[in-house]
Parts: structure tokens; sequence; C-alpha cells
């Protein structure tokens, strides 16, 4: 995230809208982003949505690692940097998505809202996803956050890449045991 923020090429769809709101508030972006992550999870009540640990940890601790990282990461000046950074940036997302979903420990705030929309209005993930983004990106351009060529990039991109990593980071879980029938003594 640190390295298509500041490829200043674009910003992921969410860190546009997060980016936006973290202009007109006292709170850095990572903060911004904790909070919305924690507002999201309270959509999540209606649609019937149950976090796991990885929910909870996706929604702290990405902001807090943002706002150590983002820091350190210097603002590059020449264009093949730039776009180093954006290449870069969108393939670690890429991989870190595949990471948590492959942890299975519960979906991420965002991902979450996506499967409880398109399992409550009955929508395609891809048409939910699509939607939310598209409304997340057009806020977020209106409150000043930056939209180019590496949000497009992101959002075409990132679904193939996180199909195609997922396989090697699946985390296999055991098989539960099967309950013994009732009234079956032996």
């Amino acid at each position: 995230m640190a390295l298509l923020i500041r490829s200043g090429l674009g910003m992921l769809p969410w860190d546009v809208f997060h980016y936006g709101v973290a202009l007109h508030v006292p709170f850095s972006i990572g903060t911004v982003l904790i909070m919305v992550s924690l507002l999201v999870l309270l959509a999540w009540v209606p649609l019937r949505q149950m976090p796991g640990l990885g929910t909870i940890a996706n929604a702290v601790w990405i902001g807090l690692t943002l706002d150590v990282v983002l820091p350190l990461v210097p603002e590059p000046s020449h264009l093949a940097w730039r776009i180093t950074y954006l290449v870069l940036g969108i393939l670690g997302n890429a991989h870190a998505t595949a990471l948590y979903i492959g942890a299975q420990l519960g979906p991420g705030p965002r991902d979450g809202l996506m499967t409880g929309l398109s399992q409550s209005t009955g929508a395609s993930l891809r048409l939910v996803r699509t939607a939310i983004e598209g409304v997340v990106v057009l806020c977020g351009w209106l409150l000043g956050g930056v939209v180019g060529i590496g949000t497009i990039l992101y959002a075409v991109g990132v679904g193939p890449l996180v199909q195609w990593m997922l396989p090697s980071c699946i985390v296999e879980l055991p098989a539960r045991p099967e309950a013994a029938p009732s009234g079956d003594k032996g």
C-alpha cells in the first residue's frame, strides 16, 4: 500500500477513499483505514457475517503497519522508480491478500462486506465488488484522493493475481471429526 501511495500513479480503490478522508480529519491514513474497517464491520451485523481472528487482525494491523511504513518509503522522482513502486505494490498486495485468505482465519472487513452483500442480494461477487469499489473511489476522489493508472491496474489485475497466487498460500485445515450418530452405542 505504501509503495502504491508513494508512486503517485494511483492508489488502491479503498485507499483513494482513506486518503481522501484523511485530508479532512486530524488522523493519519492508517488511522482512517482502521476506523473505516471498524465501520465496515458494523455493516456485517445485518448481513449476518461472522468475523474471525484474521478479520480483526486485518482491520487493525494493516492501518498500524501503513502508518509505520509510509514515512520510511521515499517518494521517487523518476518515472521508472514510480512505475517500479506501482508494480511491486500491486504484486505485494496481491500476495498479501492470497496469504491472508489462504490462512483461513476470516475475511477482511471489505471482503466480508462484499460476500455478505452478494449473499443477501443474490448479486454476483463481481457486480457487488465493482459497485462497492466504484462508490469508494468516487467518494474518495471527490474528497481529494488520488486516482490514476495504478488504481485501474490494481482494480483489473489484483483478482487474477490473487487467483494465481492463492493455491500456494492455502493452509490446509484438519478435517473436523465426524460426530457419532446419536443413540449408537456400538
